[in-house]
């Protein structure tokens, strides 16, 4: 923790220590960590000098901050209408199947987790997932077993 605490630190100083700074911090941690610790959330508080309530709130509000260790390598599927349309339900159950995982799990070898987000802005080529930063377009469920055989691969 005290490397996370130092880590805080630098962000705070970087960044300031107004309210509106919480998110560059919160994103900072979440980047370097990979999730926001209950410990975590208290020390940036502390740091910022705001209601832990307050910064877990903003921790929660946020698809992309999680609040719980995820694993290597964190799928993220678009749950939009249009997805839901071209097929959404069709690649999630792939990826389950596959990963042997359900929305909102990580696999037991701590290589991935599956999760369900709002828009990620790719509708003209739905369905859409992100793998840690990579966006996949246009998704089958063959597409999605080509994909996920070459991260098991890595």
């Amino acid at each position: 923790m005290d490397h996370t605490i130092e880590y805080i630190s630098e962000l705070v100083k970087k960044t300031g220590r107004k309210r509106e700074h919480l998110l560059p911090v919160l994103q900072g941690v979440v980047q370097r960590e990979n999730c926001l610790s209950d410990e975590t959330i208290i020390e940036i508080a502390r740091q910022l000098d705001l209601p832990t309530a307050d910064v877990y709130g903003t921790a929660t509000f946020y698809s992309f901050l999680e609040t719980q260790k995820m694993g290597k390598y964190v799928i993220r599927v678009c749950k939009t209408i249009t997805c839901a349309m071209k097929g959404k339900n069709q690649i999630l159950l792939t990826i389950e199947d596959m990963l042997k995982i359900g929305i909102g799990e990580t696999s037991t070898d701590k290589q991935f987790s599956l999760l369900q987000t709002n828009c990620l802005g790719w509708c003209h080529k739905a369905p859409a997932m992100l793998i840690n930063d990579e966006v996949y377009t246009e998704l089958t469920p063959e597409k999605v077993r080509e994909i996920l055989s070459e991260y098991i691969k890595k």
